[in-house]
This record gives structure tokens, sequence and C-alpha cells, in this order.
């Protein structure tokens, strides 16, 4: 059964229409094939056309922006992942190419222009909650050394805080050897997370092998 995933309290009065698509799936890691990175490259000559001004004044992209606000944290100081690799696109520095999994967990931002973060099952002990952090929590970030996410969107299991809109940790990162992922698909208010979860699903049965795959929304 998919993990007990919810959503605070303090976020949802921070929020009110703050979603969860989740995806919970057996996979197979391997280097991305051809057609998934043609895929990704059809989205990516897409986006080149929105303006860098524009960026902020996408809804998903401007919600996420004012939650980081209301938490009081700067949204251009700590930018929700989306919202990156949007830049890191229209000033045409590419995307990093890791894996099947970390590359399909792209495609659905850059499609999408929500914050998705995917993560090794394995590695993480239920109940989840999206919550965010409190004064002076810190945790070890994927490139990012150790990071501040006090009054940072995160998820945190019974281990600890885990990952964030803006960074992951490198506790529930996708490694080589991971088997079973967790990908979650982060709304602050638009409607649309049930259309980006069949896409995930699509995406990862046909690049990923993906088997026992269960989704559920969560609000």
């Amino acid at each position: 059964m998919l993990f007990d995933i919810k959503i605070s309290k303090e976020l949802k009065e921070i929020s009110k229409n703050v979603t969860l698509g989740c995806v919970k799936a057996k996979v197979d890691i391997e280097k991305s094939d051809e057609n998934l990175l043609k895929e990704i490259e059809r989205v990516i000559n897409i986006t080149k056309g929105i303006d860098i001004d524009e960026i902020n004044e996408l809804l998903q992209i401007k919600e996420i922006r004012n939650v980081y606000k209301s938490l009081g944290k700067d949204p251009s100081r700590y930018r929700a992942s989306s919202e990156s690799l949007l830049r890191r696109i229209i000033k045409d520095k590419g995307l990093y190419r890791i894996n099947n999994i970390v590359d399909i967990n792209n495609l659905l931002s850059i499609s999408s222009f929500y914050s998705v973060g995917t993560y090794d099952i394995d590695k993480l002990k239920p109940p989840i909650i999206f919550t965010y952090g409190k004064d002076k929590d810190t945790y070890d970030a994927i490139g990012k050394g150790n990071i501040n996410i006090e009054n940072l969107p995160v998820f945190k299991d019974e281990i600890g805080y885990f990952g964030s809109p803006t960074s992951d940790s490198k506790r529930s990162m996708i490694k080589n050897e991971t088997k079973n992922i967790l990908m979650m698909i982060i709304s602050f208010g638009d409607e649309n997370v049930e259309k980006y979860l069949e896409y995930a699903k699509k995406l990862l049965v046909r690049y990923a092998n993906a088997e026992d795959i269960e989704m559920k929304i969560v609000t």
C-alpha cells in the first residue's frame, strides 16, 4: 500500500489549496534512452519560448513563490526547483542528465511547472508529512551541502526531513541501486495534478519498466 502521507495543518493554514500527487512504483534505474531524451528536448524547445521575465508570472511558479513569502522565505534566494529548471533552460544552460528516473522527474517539472521530488522509498520510514521546517532546521542537500530549511516547505518522516520543493536531501536520493521510488508532484493551488499524475505513470512505465504502481492525490 502507498505510504501514509499527510499535509500538516500548519502548512494548510499558509496554503489552503496545497495538493500532492503521489506515485509509488518499482522501477529499473538506467541511463535514459534516446526516446526519453528526445521527449525532454521537445519540451525544452517549447520552454525556450518563455521570456525569463515572465517566469514569475506563471501560475504554478507564482503560487509557490507566494507560499515561500508567506513563510518568510525569500523565493529568489531559495528558488523552487521548477523555477530553477526553467531558468536554466531559458538561459540555454540545458539540464543535467543523471539517470532515467531523475530525467523523468525533471521532464515532469518542466512540462507542468510544478516542483517534483522523487525519493528512494527504502530510505524512508513512514508516516510522511508535508510541513515546513522549524527554527534552525537543516539537512545535507544534493549538490548544495548543508542548507537551511527553516520556513521551507519540507517532507518529513520518522527519521527526519528529507525533501523540499527547493532541494532534496542526500539521504533519500535516487541512486543506481534504487529499486522502489516515491514521486511527489507538488501544487499550491493549480488543479492539473491528476493530469500530470497520469503523465508520470506513463513515463515511468515507458522509460523505467515501472511495476506495482500505486497513485493517490493528497489534499
